[in-house]
């Protein structure tokens, strides 16, 4: 088997992003300003995913995200809508109520992730125990 005969492997994809990598070698991109790098530092952010999963599925108040991801701190969870936010993934919405209310929203770009991250869990889902299976050989062989 070559590398990359994998059962289910995309031959497009392989070249798509083959080519892509390519052009940007080529092109001798400054790695500050690589479109790939800089959407994917956030998005691949565990907390980012997860806070986008949580918002998939209704709007969402701070302290019901807080309970939805237990183990994200206030402070993480916070900065991580404000980066959100900033990108355009999320929309705040304050209610004037006393104590104000705040609600997060999939905003129409945060709806349009949904489709690729949905792809990555299920292959994540999929290939978790291939993964563990080949850090446990990794890590007996070390």
């Amino acid at each position: 088997m070559g590398q990359g005969d994998v059962e289910g492997t995309d031959l497009g994809a392989r070249t798509a992003l083959a080519q892509a990598f390519a052009s940007w070698t080529e092109a001798a991109l400054d790695p500050a300003r690589c479109p790939v790098r800089d959407v994917l530092d956030h998005i691949g952010d565990k907390w980012t995913t997860l806070i986008l999963i949580a918002l998939a599925a209704a709007p969402r108040r701070f302290s019901e995200l807080a309970r939805s991801v237990p183990d994200i701190s206030k402070r993480m969870l916070t900065q991580t809508l404000r980066d959100l936010e900033r990108d355009g993934f999320v929309t705040r919405h304050v209610f004037p109520t006393k104590p104000p209310s705040v609600e997060y929203r999939l905003a129409p770009l945060g709806l349009s992730v949904l489709e690729p991250v949905a792809a990555l869990v299920a292959w994540a889902e999929r290939s978790h125990p291939a993964i563990r299976e080949a850090r446990n050989r990794f890590d007996v062989g070390a």
